[in-house]
């Protein structure tokens, strides 16, 4: 099954309205209370952040402990197990930082043509270095959680609610080991805790009367939500791929060591029917790469950081990762099944984002989902 031993992703739950929010992974249908399994009063906390602390080799062995006790001694862990159903997730970790990055050449190319048709598609820097922007941690939510559509400046003298809401289909990464003022990152495993689908909305009007000269402010700051359930690195090893070929060959701190490529398939749907899905495996810039240009200023990590890869976009139309790019900037709306046309996203339209990734034996990984419902500008 998806959700089986080769799995086990993590988050926080609650059973009913009072208890303290706390952790879990998920097996099958049902959440594993890993403080009463386990005898381990760090679980009991409302977040994830007190267990990455503790790093990579008490990851190894506490995902080692767990699927051990579920496949040998399931009488013990049986009344610890939740059936999903009957509790309620919340935002699996206490969000520190957060940095959205840039990293699909299909994406950066496709907007290049569409707002500089006169100019070569992509800037002189985008590939010496994977381009990124520092976001707002306090807007990060869980999925779920309604989107209220922005309001701001669209233009001079122009203001209002988003004419262009937008989403970006994203992969996210969680840091666990920090690092101190001034150090770089090390390995990437050592400092990655695991990954989350991300959906970056974007008020794309906002967006393009603010961006220039310091980039996105408001129209990305709104809301970024994530899923409920954190993936470990260690359940994605059949995943794991080369990355791209690049061209120019990166600086040294830049190089890749180890295959962080990662062949994920990405699904986007709107109220419930399919429009996209892009190829993650497909990314110009590596996870491992995004870490290392983001310390490499000696910039600190901290428990809780979470970086983003930026769009996720493929070469044909049904891969593109926005509706900027599904629609071409709204000059070709999207047809549902149903009969309507979007060009960008309306109020009460809900977006989900799923994914799967090739698991040990011919199994399947499957991501949990991120789900949000635009609700009106108030």
């Amino acid at each position: 099954m998806s959700w089986g031993l080769e799995n086990l992703p993590y988050g926080v739950f609650s059973r009913h309205e009072g208890e303290t929010p706390r952790v879990g992974v998920r097996y099958g249908d049902h959440v594993v209370d890993l403080a009463a399994a386990l005898h381990d009063e760090v679980f009991a906390t409302g977040s994830l952040n007190a267990f990455m602390s503790r790093g990579p080799a008490a990851w190894r062995d506490t995902r080692a402990l767990i699927q051990n006790k579920l496949s040998t001694d399931r009488v013990a862990v049986g009344p610890h197990l939740v059936p999903l159903d009957q509790v309620t997730l919340h935002l699996p970790i206490e969000v520190a930082d957060y940095v959205d990055f840039y990293c699909s050449l299909e994406h950066a190319s496709n907007l290049g043509r569409m707002f500089r048709p006169d100019e070569e598609p992509l800037k002189p820097n985008w590939r010496h270095l994977p381009v990124g922007y520092h976001g707002r941690a306090g807007t990060v939510v869980a999925s779920g959680t309604p989107v209220t559509r922005p309001s701001g400046q669209r233009g001079a003298g122009v203001f209002g609610p988003s004419a262009k809401l937008d989403i970006e289909a994203e992969l996210g990464f969680v840091v666990g080991t920090p690092t101190a003022l001034g150090d770089r990152a090390g390995r990437f495993e050592d400092h990655v805790f695991g990954v989350t689908l991300v959906n970056d909305w974007s008020a794309r009007d906002l967006q393009a009367w603010e961006y220039v000269p310091l980039g996105p402010f408001l129209g990305k700051s709104f809301a970024t939500s994530i899923s409920p359930w954190i993936t470990p690195l260690a359940a994605l090893s059949e995943a794991r791929i080369e990355g791209r070929p690049q061209d120019p060959e990166p600086l040294d701190y830049l190089r890749r060591e180890e295959p962080w490529g990662l062949d994920l398939r990405l699904e986007v749907s709107v109220n419930g029917e399919v429009v996209s899905r892009p190829p993650y495996r497909d990314m110009y810039w590596t996870p491992d790469q995004m870490l290392a240009h983001m310390t490499v200023n000696g910039a600190a990590l901290r428990t809780g950081d979470l970086y983003a890869s930026g769009t996720v976009s493929g070469s044909g139309p049904g891969e593109r990762g926005s509706l900027i790019e599904l629609t071409w900037n709204g000059t070709e709306p999207l047809k549902l099944p149903d009969g309507s046309a979007r060009t960008f996203l309306e109020d009460g339209d809900t977006v989900t984002i799923t994914a799967t990734a090739p698991g040990p034996g011919g199994t399947t990984i499957t991501l949990g989902a991120v789900s949000g419902t635009i609700e009106p500008a108030r």
